[in-house]
C-alpha cells in the first residue's frame, strides 16, 4: 500500500473577504510543498466567486510516507498557523492511497467503500465515456490536423475521460449512489 501513491484532499472554508489573503498564502505554501521529496502534483479547486467559500487543495505524493512527512512537517504546521485567521473552520484533510480519494465522502468519519463496489462504480462510469468520448475527440483531432496515430488518440481520449471522471462525474455519481456505496 505504501507504494501506491498517496493523495490528500484539504478543504479550507475561507472567511468572506479574506480570499485575496488566502491566495497569497497559497502562493507561499505551494512552492514549499512542491519542493518536498515525492511530490507529484498540487491542484487547487477554487470557490465560485460570491457563491461559495471553500477551497479544495489536492496534493499527490509518490508514497504515503512522503506525504505524511509533508503533512506533519514544521513548515506546514507554521504555515497553517499563519492561515488560521483566514479560515472559518479548522484545517481539515483526508489522506488516501491510490484512487480512494475519488470515493471519499464528507462525513466526519470517512469511510472507503468495498473494493468491488469501487470497481463496479468506476467501470459503470468509464464504460459509457469510453464509447462517447472518442466520438467527440477524434473529429476534433482531425480538424486540428493531428496525425492519425493510436497513441496520440489514446492520449487525448484518456485525458478527457479522466478529467470528466475526477471533476464532473464521480463527485455527483458517488453522491447519487451514496447509500448503496457506503453500506
Amino acid at each position: 500500500m505504501k507504494d501506491q501513491g498517496a493523495t490528500v484532499v484539504i478543504n479550507h472554508h475561507i472567511i468572506d473577504g479574506k480570499q485575496n489573503q488566502y491566495e497569497n498564502w497559497l502562493n507561499e505554501i505551494g512552492p514549499i510543498c512542491r519542493s518536498y521529496v515525492g511530490n507529484i502534483d498540487w491542484q487547487i479547486i477554487r470557490p465560485i466567486p460570491n457563491l461559495t467559500f471553500d477551497y479544495t487543495v489536492i496534493i499527490r505524493f509518490d508514497t504515503i510516507e512522503n506525504l505524511t512527512k509533508w503533512m506533519e512537517s514544521n513548515e506546514r504546521k507554521n504555515l497553517i498557523k499563519k492561515a488560521q485567521p483566514l479560515l472559518s473552520k479548522d484545517d481539515k484533510y483526508l489522506i488516501k492511497s491510490g484512487l480512494d480519494f475519488l470515493f471519499s465522502n464528507n462525513d466526519e468519519k470517512p469511510k472507503v467503500p468495498a473494493r468491488w463496489k469501487q470497481y463496479l462504480v468506476t467501470w459503470s462510469a468509464i464504460y459509457p465515456l469510453s464509447i462517447l468520448i472518442p466520438l467527440l475527440v477524434l473529429p476534433i483531432l482531425k480538424i486540428l490536423n493531428f496525425p492519425e496515430n493510436r497513441f496520440i488518440n489514446s492520449f487525448f481520449i484518456s485525458g478527457v475521460v479522466v478529467l470528466i471522471m475526477v471533476y464532473l462525474l464521480m463527485p455527483n455519481y458517488t453522491r447519487l449512489i451514496k447509500k448503496w456505496l457506503y453500506k
